[in-house]
């Protein structure tokens, strides 16, 4: 539990905490941020944290890369959908870097097939509706010491 509660608190790190309406103590906090707006600065420090590529954290959020260009420069809030995205890939990441005990590990991973997912990388999947629970049940089994 008490892993999980260091998670949220950096959550509201990698994403700003000038960014977020609120404090993130819960994945049922991600609905609420979600729909009263997440500012667009947080994918900044979203993608900076973890050294992505504005066209992967672009195709992560389901945006064109000059939609995100676009919405990145006007610094409107990010939509439901895309905020959801994003604070669940954030959690994600944070668990993955958890679990593989660094983040050069966890990224690795994320570029591997992988056999308990039907041999596709996790990073396909978590671009994906629903593909980032599915990501998330893997991690869960490898801390766990289960065959993934």
């Amino acid at each position: 539990m008490g892993k999980t509660i260091d998670r949220y608190q950096k959550l509201n790190e990698v994403l700003g905490r000038e960014n977020l309406t609120e404090r993130v103590d819960s994945p049922f906090d991600f609905i609420t941020l979600a729909t009263k707006g997440i500012n667009s600065d947080a994918v900044i420090h979203f993608s900076d944290y973890f050294n992505l590529s504005k066209n992967f954290t672009a195709t992560l959020l389901n945006l064109s890369e000059p939609t995100l260009y676009r919405l990145l420069r006007s610094k409107q809030d990010l939509k439901r959908n895309s905020s959801v995205q994003l604070l669940e890939a954030a959690d994600l990441f944070l668990y993955g870097i958890e679990v593989f005990e660094s983040k050069e590990n966890f990224f690795k991973w994320l570029h591997l097939p992988n056999t308990s997912l039907g041999d596709i990388e996790p990073q396909e999947l978590i671009e994906i509706p629903g593909g980032i629970s599915k990501v998330r049940d893997v991690l869960g089994r490898i801390e766990h010491g289960v065959y993934s």
